[in-house]
């Protein structure tokens, strides 16, 4: 079985929240579009100045992934 990735996109700011979940939907549909293997994305607040979106990745497709969306940062995914 194929590790997967969890990237990672970080906002700050009193509307992080939101745009967190904003960006969630995003994820969603470039997941549709480039059939994606896996399907898995959220958001979680951090605090109240900080949230993040996430999206996981297979590590096959984690580089071209990462290429074109430009996460902030990564780790591995444990479920």
């Amino acid at each position: 079985m194929e590790r997967k990735l969890k990237l990672i996109w970080d906002f700050k700011g009193p509307v992080a929240s939101k745009t967190a979940q904003h960006h969630e939907v995003h994820l969603k549909e470039y997941i549709n579009s480039e059939k994606l293997s896996t399907n898995i994305t959220g958001y979680q607040d951090i605090s109240d100045m900080h949230s993040i979106a996430f999206m996981v990745v297979t590590d096959s497709e984690m580089k071209s992934v990462r290429d074109r969306l430009k996460p902030h940062r990564g780790q591995l995914f444990e479920e």
